[in-house]
């Protein structure tokens, strides 16, 4: 399954490998880009784990979709995109 992240356009670390100095950057930078995600994403622990992952994947898209300030972009993990 191709996993997908919310990151933004100038942030230079790698949110699937460097998940800690990408964090602090963004953070550092004042998006608060997981706090952004968690306010939009729909989930719970109530739901299956691909219906969470559903979830997250719809949250991603509505984020990119409005995309006020233009500074976010959905990356995608190159270790699971399909050949």
């Amino acid at each position: 399954m191709t996993e997908h992240m919310l990151t933004t356009v100038d942030n230079p670390w790698d949110p699937f490998t460097q998940f800690e100095s990408w964090e602090a950057w963004d953070r550092h930078a004042g998006y608060h880009t997981l706090a952004l995600q968690a306010r939009i994403v729909n989930t719970s622990s109530d739901l299956s784990l691909p219906d969470q992952s559903l979830a997250i994947e719809q949250g991603i898209d509505e984020i990119i979709s409005e995309n006020v300030s233009g500074m976010h972009r959905k990356v995608t993990d190159p270790r699971t995109q399909k050949k």
